[in-house]
């Protein structure tokens, strides 16, 4: 009975392991957007869901489907593999990862038109073979349309398109980070990295099947295409969820925080006043941020310098680009790192760890405190504390 509606043979049993997998974290990542009402996992949720779905028509296919006429027909007539919505989704996956309040606009509807327009010709399409005509008229030639070329190379298109446009966002987060937060490496999401990774993974091997097999709807040429989309999926799944969950416990700590400052108008006329000589705000700069220790905050940010100063973040962002030659982020740290200077050259390190001096000093992490050191004095803390002893 079984074989009659699904034929359990190599091919087909090892896509329907991975159709589980994507079925159930598709039910989880939804089920944890309602709970904690994390945009973002609502966005992997459909993510998963179309991965799933795309890969579908091939698994049925290895289970027989195609070959009996009741289960073809279903194939034919269901728009299983969305391939012109994955682009758009991961695209706002990100956005809703890098942004914590993000909502759709009307304007982002745009994204959608093409799916919504495949989604209109698949509804014609049954409607003329199905309801209309005796005969099939699409379907004459008896090839699943979502396999067409065209439409399979439209999608590739589609992805590629919205994958260039996920790194550019990420890629302007990180830069704005850096100018802005003095704790910027533990915002900059290394799953994010890690996604559109697997994601440019899965469009590689979509082109290298393609120059390989140029048929794609031929089932035995495609399988390990489809089984390593399935494979990324699952990392995507697992990955994702994780990086879910550390969201609800961390919430918005893992994002960029735009605190309320003086608007550019608010300080003109102090501006204007006071001409900006480079050289004395960068002694105003330095003065406040060691008399008041500002460095050893370790969510200092931008904004918080800029109303120390009683000036604007664009302000404060011009005097450490062009007096100091360096990003926020690496000037905070340069202070962090004399910090642990001093404290080493005192012997501190007999009552206290390393990474204990480092978190006093202002750092959030070893990892990050390991680089920013290494970074300024080309050397490690230890090879450091080494210098010193001998």
């Amino acid at each position: 009975m079984g074989e009659l509606f699904f034929g359990f043979e190599q091919k087909s049993s090892l896509l329907l392991i991975f159709f589980c997998h994507g079925i159930l974290f598709t039910f989880l990542a939804f089920k944890n957007a309602a709970k904690h009402s994390l945009p973002s996992s609502k966005w992997l949720g459909l993510l998963l869901l179309l991965c799933t779905l795309y890969f579908t028509p091939h698994m049925l296919g290895y289970a027989g489907w195609y070959s009996r006429r009741f289960t073809r027909e279903i194939l034919f007539f269901i728009p299983f593999m969305q391939v012109l919505l994955i682009g758009p989704v991961v695209y706002f996956y990100v956005r809703s990862l890098l942004s914590a309040d993000f909502k759709l606009s009307r304007k982002d509807l745009i994204h959608f038109a093409p799916s919504i327009l495949y989604l209109a010709y698949s509804l014609i399409v049954f409607v003329t073979d199905k309801l209309v005509l005796d005969e099939f008229y699409f379907y004459a030639d008896g090839r699943d349309k979502d396999l067409s070329t065209w439409y399979q190379v439209a999608g590739l298109i589609s992805m590629i398109f919205y994958l260039v446009l996920s790194l550019k966002l990420y890629f302007n987060y990180r830069t704005n980070a850096f100018e802005t937060l003095s704790y910027a490496e533990s915002v900059l999401f290394q799953w994010i990295r890690n996604f559109m990774l697997a994601f440019l993974g899965l469009l590689g091997l979509r082109i290298l099947f393609f120059l390989l097999h140029p048929e794609w709807g031929a089932f035995g040429s495609q399988f390990w295409y489809y089984l390593s989309f399935a494979t990324i999926m699952v990392y995507i799944a697992v990955s994702g969820y994780i990086h879910a969950e550390r969201q609800t416990v961390l919430g918005n700590s893992l994002v960029i925080e735009q605190p309320e400052e003086k608007t550019d108008e608010e300080v003109q006329s102090k501006v204007q006043q006071t001409p900006l000589d480079l050289k004395r705000w960068k002694q105003k700069l330095d003065v406040v941020i060691v008399e008041k220790q500002l460095f050893r905050n370790p969510r200092l940010t931008l904004s918080r310098v800029a109303q120390e100063l009683d000036t604007t973040s664009k302000m404060v962002s011009s005097i450490v680009n062009s007096g100091y030659d360096k990003n926020f982020n690496d000037y905070i740290n340069s202070y962090r790192v004399e910090a642990v200077i001093t404290s080493l050259k005192n012997g501190d390190l007999a009552t206290m760890s390393m990474l204990g001096i480092a978190l006093e000093a202002g750092f959030n992490s070893k990892a990050t405190f390991n680089r920013a050191f290494k970074k300024q004095t080309g050397r490690t803390p230890m090879n450091y504390v080494e210098s010193l002893n001998k």
